[in-house]
């Protein structure tokens, strides 16, 4: 459960904004680079109010989500909009936002639960949300918010969706919580994000920001107290937590994205935060009595930004900046300004520690145009507590005009691997099934059911169908369209053969993503329209038999038969019960496509097994060569010879092309040699 920090006013009137762009020495950055649209920011947060003066003329575009994204005045839409204002405030408009001229994606985490307290989402939902913003293109994550946890360690499907972001070279900014304590919440903990913490304006770490080990590695402190930002209705306010350090701290980012490409090179989220974390101004101990709580050190936007344009070589490149980095002491500028009000740790008490995420906000009185447009410059602000959930296209309004999403709604392709499972919606819908099956009533007995079904195919309509990693539902099948009756024919004979011993252990699901249904536990999940097609159901050992052939009766041969049953058998497992995903990125649909088609798996493994070696890896990789218009990535299959580890890998590679709903291998497979 996240916690949320509570803020005292100042007596004797509204308090004044911190001026961020003083305190970071902005101007400096600024002079190269207000942001290139090129770059883009994804805030994982609540739904933004795009109508409010400081986003005239912001490139920020709604992608839909799971969440409730109505625009209003809940404390979901007070936070995204507030976070959002701080990265894209217009320069000249109410609100001086740190990258102006940078692209954004909102993708609405946060739905509003209280009037005061947003509702949380899982950490599945937050992975889902992550994943979708590593497919349109996002460059920076910005998540302010996050789990308080013991140890660090996250869901695995959270797991995966860092990892894809390592991947593709995104970075993941977060928020290091609110609870004051030597503890983490993720996504923050996890490796490769970068954790932020909150100081106050003498620059020492407020009360609330956490300070786990791991954040004295990865995690950087930014202004946090009193930052002015937008509220719904075109209105003003200010803010104090981690939350509104977040954003901060992505806006440098984005600034120092910008002036790589300014420069003619590719912009390199990674590099830009060892140069983040390698700049960073580091505690003083005769100023500070605890530098553990100073993280890494303080962001020192200037001074990354010599760090960027210094390791630019002759040739064009960027020299590797180590993930690692040595932290050496740095000297602390020992400003000071006026004292912040202290910030309160509290918990929320509706929130299950164990599948929920929340904000790192401290909630604080808004001030509706109470704060003067000269204190506004490059500021932001922190102060509710939000949870991470789902949205659609949303910002308000019933018309499509008023969604904003800029007539960029994008078709989000999906080829996700699972079992198939049910769900009745309501109790009203189970019931229903009790009554018609009468004496042999037993809704949740597949077997029961699905002879029902087959006396009454049409009631499969009325049934939401999953498909489920383990015992979690990750999606609901909706067939659709003039062969929807096929669809839910396919969906009973899988379900049948489910029951059946030896029977269905994986099923194949591509399709299109749209829209979301809510399952009788509450738990939302997206729809996928399934390409009925490529709908496909197996157990490994009779995909192996039908690949491979029955086993030979010549005991000669026998022993290379089951070693090619054992590799096969090995790698479709990996990518079942290992690799898992969601489907939903390039990468994750040529894994997927590739364990299920078999063949190709087969005839690799056939090579690796003559030659005595045994599976090592599974890699996937955007396509270098790919044809027009089309998306390719490489399934990398690795192999080992267990007799000599000194010996070079044999790696097996081919192409697939993701760009259709069911992907297609091109080209033949290739094979080399490879150090381990």
């Amino acid at each position: 459960m996240i916690g949320q920090a509570q803020q005292t006013q100042a007596v004797g009137g509204p308090p004044e904004a911190t001026d961020v762009a003083s305190a970071l020495d902005l101007l400096t950055l600024w002079r190269e680079t207000r942001g290139d649209p090129r770059i883009q920011v994804a805030l994982l947060d609540g739904p933004v109010d795009l109508q409010h003066d400081c986003f005239a003329g912001a490139r920020i575009r709604d992608l839909p989500t799971l969440a409730e994204s109505t625009v209003d005045d809940g404390p979901a839409c007070r936070h995204g909009t507030h976070v959002a204002s701080v990265i894209f405030g217009q320069h000249g408009g109410p609100i001086t936002g740190i990258a102006p001229g940078c692209s954004g994606l909102a993708l609405a985490v946060f739905s509003s639960g209280t009037e005061t307290t947003p509702a949380p989402c899982s950490q599945l939902d937050l992975a889902r949300a992550i994943l979708q913003a590593v497919e349109n293109g996002a460059h920076i994550i910005n998540i302010s918010g996050g789990q308080l946890t013991a140890a660090g360690e996250s869901e695995p499907m959270l797991d995966h969706a860092i990892a894809a972001c390592i991947e593709a070279n995104v970075l993941v900014i977060a928020a290091a919580g609110n609870d004051g304590c030597d503890c983490l919440h993720v996504p923050a903990a996890l490796n490769h994000v970068l954790a932020v913490g909150a100081h106050n304006r003498d620059r020492q770490p407020i009360d609330a920001s956490n300070f786990g080990a791991a954040y004295r590695q990865q995690g950087l402190l930014a202004p946090g107290t009193q930052i002015a930002g937008a509220l719904p209705g075109n209105r003003i306010g200010l803010k104090s937590g981690t939350s509104f350090a977040t954003p901060i701290v992505s806006g440098v980012t984005a600034l120092l994205l910008s002036a790589q490409l300014k420069l003619g090179h590719t912009p390199n989220p990674r590099a830009v935060r060892a140069a983040l974390i390698d700049s960073a101004i580091a505690c003083n101990p005769q100023q500070t009595a605890d530098c553990r709580r100073y993280l890494a050190g303080r962001i020192n936007p200037a001074g990354a930004l010599d760090l960027i344009t210094a390791k630019i070589t002759p040739s064009g490149g960027v020299l590797a900046m180590s993930e690692a980095v040595a932290f050496m002491p740095k000297p602390s500028t020992g400003d000071s300004d006026d004292a912040a009000p202290d910030i309160v740790s509290t918990m929320n008490e509706t929130a299950s520690p164990e599948t929920q995420v929340f904000a790192s906000e401290a909630p604080v009185q808004d001030q509706p145009r109470a704060v003067p447009r000269s204190s506004l410059s490059g500021a932001m602000t922190s102060a509710d507590r939000v949870t991470l959930s789902d949205c659609g296209c949303g910002c308000g309004g019933d018309s499509k005009e008023s969604c904003s999403c800029g007539g960029h709604k994008t078709v989000q392709l999906v080829y996700a691997l699972g079992k198939i499972g049910y769900d009745f919606g309501t109790e009203a819908r189970r019931d229903r099934f009790i009554q018609y099956m009468g004496d042999a009533a037993a809704p949740y007995d597949p077997a029961r059911l699905g002879a029902y079904l087959n006396d009454n195919p049409d009631e499969a309509a009325s049934l939401i169908w999953t498909l489920n990693l383990d015992a979690t539902p990750i999606y609901a099948i909706v067939p659709s369209g003039p062969f929807a009756e096929v669809g839910y024919r396919r969906l009973r004979e899988i379900l049948e053969g489910q029951i059946k011993k030896d029977g269905v252990e994986m099923v194949s699901i591509p399709g299109y993503v749209g829209g979301s249904v809510t399952l009788m536990s509450g738990q939302k999940v997206p729809v996928i329209a399934p390409a009925i097609r490529g709908m496909h159901a197996w157990s490994i050992a009779a995909l192996v038999k039908n690949v491979l052939g029955g086993r030979p009766r010549a005991e000669a041969e026998q022993t290379l038969y089951d070693a090619r049953v054992a590799g096969v058998s090995n790698f479709l497992a990996r990518v079942y019960y290992d690799l898992r995903n969601l489907g939903l990125t390039g990468s994750e649909r040529a894994l997927n496509y590739a364990a299920t088609n078999a063949y190709q798996a087969s005839q690799v493994i056939m090579v690796a097994g003559s030659e005595g070696r045994e599976l090592d890896s599974i890699a996937v990789r955007k396509s270098p060569v790919c044809r027009p218009d089309s998306e390719c990535y490489d399934v990398e299959v690795s192999f080992f010879g267990p007799d000599n580890v000194l010996k070079a890998n044999r790696v097996f590679r081919y192409t697939v092309d993701v760009s259709d709903v069911i992907p297609v291998t091109i080209g033949d497979i290739r094979a080399f040699a490879k150090r381990g």
